[in-house]
């Protein structure tokens, strides 16, 4: 079973009660995906993850607290906030030390094979892949495969 770390984005996805196309396109796709997909992955997310959907402020927060129950969280170490440091110095994700970097230093750290995300502009964009995966690669890491839920399907391979 592959390791697949739920970055805040996807979990809003899941949420939402947005009715604009984008929106809806995102709910039904990633509700899609976690009932097909989830019993065939192991699921995390981390200390991040769970401060960002606590925030008082953010939409939907009980409901995507009440989503991740269960689910266990990775913790945010000082290796894990040194490699987001290295992230953002190195230009692979942008400032401040929080946020995006955090989500992706916590999966590259404890060692995901997936990031699930609909963030494309600075998480799930193939330009950053190569640039992070030789940052990574420098520092012992494998990187995450970061995707979009539409991306991330895997099938039961049937006889002929």
């Amino acid at each position: 079973m592959a390791r697949v770390y739920l970055e805040t984005s996807f979990i809003s996805a899941c949420v939402t009660n947005r009715t604009d196309a984008a929106s809806v396109y995102r709910r039904e796709t990633s509700i899609e995906w976690w009932s097909i997909q989830r019993p065939r992955h192991t699921l995390l997310v981390s200390d991040e993850v769970v401060a960002e959907l606590s925030d008082p402020s953010y939409p939907q927060r009980s409901v995507a607290l009440e989503f991740i129950t269960g689910i266990e969280s990775l913790r945010v170490t000082h290796e894990v906030i040194g490699l987001a440091r290295i992230l953002v110095d190195q230009k692979v994700m942008p400032g401040p030390l929080k946020g995006d970097a955090v989500h992706v230093a916590a999966a590259a750290f404890h060692g995901m094979d997936y990031m699930l995300s609909w963030n494309v502009r600075h998480l799930a964009n193939p330009n950053k892949t190569q640039h992070l995966g030789n940052i990574c690669m420098r520092l012992g890491l494998v990187p995450p495969r970061i995707v979009t839920p539409d991306l991330l399907w895997e099938v039961d391979d049937e006889p002929s």
